[in-house]
């Protein structure tokens, strides 16, 4: 009988060592390798891995906070917000951002419109883990062109972001302001801020930023493998800014934007019991919509470069010679100081003589002999260049320092200025050279170097109204929750109290009723009906003119200011109006029409007396 043979006989398990060796070793470098990558991605990258790991699973994202709204004394509102649309691309999702941003651009291409971003312009622009804006504030189309071509731009996305709303546009431009995205001068102020943040720019926008701002809040969203949402994982809300009453009464505001149609220059009312601004206009203006998500180059250059400055808030800013509307000051300086009565009187034969130089009256034939109430209602410079000559320049600097000119009244926005009332050391430090008595005459008229504000007028006029009491002017009436309660509430101020008698002041008021009322007041086209209104006329040179010329020959910027400062009620005045109309002419035919507008918007339903 045969043997079956040994299998193992035949095979012997030497012949096969050598390549078993070297598998194992294979193998164990192979284990080795992946061990030590294992622990280089576990322990030296594992938590920057997990935070990328996360971010594209996870996502955190800022909810922006709407701004507070602002409404006037009656409630009516101002400026509310508005959702707008952004074009956002998360830069994490993107492998291919320059393709990514070719396909975005053929797709805008395809429906007419030019992708506003570049991809040079997005590199530079490009952060880690944040957002890049592409496009900001997009129409209807636009986000329905994105939405429709989702699948098709994997890390692009549509992010909602509040705007304001503007709904007086140009009428409350001045005092509103807007908002505009923060500038590197803005991050190194404010840490808090962070690039992309929108804030107040300019007016009460500005001046209120930190009331109005509101507080951010944020969500975390599941995001899939291209980066669009999945699903919100938690979320904490923003917190609403703040809602600020103002003083203002929008149906005033308007008339006194309407009133001044047409010219340049400035509207303030005011209430003289409270110094509550009840309209402040500057014309021309600007909207202030434009500025909502960023103006363009092209826009801003055109309005920085406006030869009339639509972009300067000249109720506050600008700075003109107060004209004849002075007299008032150098009237009460003058009585005050005992240097004349109610009774005294000089001649005016139509000019002035002070050495060699020859003064006109605005009236060539002159006004004969005047006292100081027809002086006044007649607006006779040759009276007041005798009385200015006798006050001096000192004294009357500081009457006019006492009704507040030459001063910044305090008012709760940007950009105020103070003017300037000149004193013989003011000319001496700034020239070097003595004053002249000469100068003194043309002060006592509002000319000279002689600027100030509208708004400063106004309140100094306020002054006389409210027998000698003026307060700082006030346009925000409080800051408040949705629910009225009360965070910051801004009361009545008293600035200053007139050094001035009661018996002068209303010798006073009862000339500037007459400038109004009477025959031969300066200020007549100011009456308005049942109202008894008080003012005064003036007309401020900006170049010398030969006699009898009225400057209507002359390029617009070298033509006279109009200028009318009025209050109504005369015994218990409610409401003070300051009109400065550049280069239109004479106070009393281009700003009294002006002011009489505004008074009339004012008492427009309230019983006449």
């Amino acid at each position: 009988m045969l043997e079956k043979p040994d299998k193992l006989v035949r095979y012997d398990p030497g012949m096969y060592r050598d390549r078993f060796t070297f598998f194992f070793w294979v193998i164990l470098v192979a284990v080795c390798l992946l061990v030590l990558r294992l622990w280089y991605l576990q322990i030296i990258k594992g938590e920057d891995l997990l935070k990328r790991s996360e971010n594209n699973r996870i996502r955190i994202r800022e909810v922006k906070a709407m701004r507070g709204i602002i409404v006037d004394s009656r409630g009516v509102v101002l400026v509310e917000n508005r959702p707008s649309f952004d074009v956002v691309i998360f830069p994490e999702d993107v492998k291919d951002l320059k393709g990514l941003v070719e396909k975005l651009e053929a797709l805008y291409t395809k429906v007419n419109l030019t992708f506003p971003m570049d991809y040079e312009t997005i590199l530079e622009n490009r952060r880690p883990f944040t957002p890049l804006r592409v496009d900001r504030n997009v129409s209807r189309e636009k986000l329905a062109l994105i939405e429709t071509h989702s699948l098709e731009l994997p890390g692009v996305g549509i992010d909602v972001m509040p705007v304001r709303e503007y709904y007086y546009g140009e009428i409350m431009a001045h005092v509103i302001g807007y908002i505009g995205e923060v500038s590197r001068d803005d991050l190194e102020r404010d840490k808090a801020q962070k690039s992309g943040d929108l804030i107040g720019k300019f007016g009460l926008e500005k001046a209120l930023d930190s009331f109005i701002r509101g507080k951010a809040g944020g969500e975390q969203v599941e995001v899939n493998v291209i980066g669009k949402k999945v699903k919100t994982l938690g979320r904490v809300e923003p917190s609403q800014g703040y809602r600020v009453v103002l003083s203002l009464d929008a149906q005033v505001q308007k008339a006194a934007w309407t009133a001044l149609e047409g010219k340049a220059g400035a509207v303030v009312a005011l209430d003289p019991r409270d110094g509550s601004i009840l309209a402040l206009v500057s014309r021309p203006g600007f909207d202030p919509n434009l500025f909502n998500r960023g103006i363009s180059t092209d826009l801003w250059e055109k309005l920085s470069s406006n030869p009339l400055h639509p972009m300067e808030n000249r109720a506050i800013a600008g700075q003109y010679p107060p004209g004849s509307t002075y007299k008032l000051i150098v009237a009460a300086a003058a009585l005050e100081e005992g240097i004349i009565t109610p009774e005294t009187a000089f001649n005016c034969p139509g000019h002035f003589e002070m050495g060699t130089r020859t003064f006109r009256c605005w009236r060539k034939q002159g006004h004969g002999r005047v006292s100081l109430h027809r002086a006044i209602v007649e607006s006779c410079d040759v009276y007041f260049y005798n009385v200015g000559k006798l006050l001096g320049v000192d004294r009357l600097a500081q009457y006019a320092q006492a009704f507040g000119l030459g001063t910044r009244t305090g008012v709760a926005l940007v950009g105020e200025r103070r003017g300037l009332i000149p004193t013989r050391e003011w000319k001496l430090t700034r020239f070097g050279v003595p004053w002249q008595p000469g100068e003194t005459i043309s002060l006592s008229i509002g000319q000279g170097y002689n600027t100030v504000t509208p708004l400063q007028l106004a309140n100094a006029y306020a002054a006389a109204a409210n027998n000698g009491e003026y307060f700082t002017p006030r346009i925000v009436k409080r800051v408040e929750t949705d629910d009225g309660e009360i965070i910051e509430e801004y009361r009545p101020e008293k600035k200053a109290v007139l050094p001035v008698s009661q018996e002068n002041i209303q010798l006073l008021k009862k000339a500037l009723w007459g400038v109004v009322n009477e025959a031969g007041g300066t200020g007549g086209q100011a009456r308005v009906a049942g109202r008894d209104v008080a003012g005064k006329t003036g007309t401020a040179q900006v170049i010398g003119m030969a006699e009898g010329d009225d400057g209507s020959a002359y390029p617009y910027e070298y033509r006279d200011h109009a200028l009318f400062v009025s209050f109504a009620p005369r015994d218990n005045p409610e409401i003070v109006v300051a009109v400065v109309a550049e280069h239109a002419g004479h106070g009393g035919s281009a700003a009294a029409p002006v002011a009489r507008k505004v008074l009339e918007a004012y008492f427009a339903g309230k019983p006449k007396p």
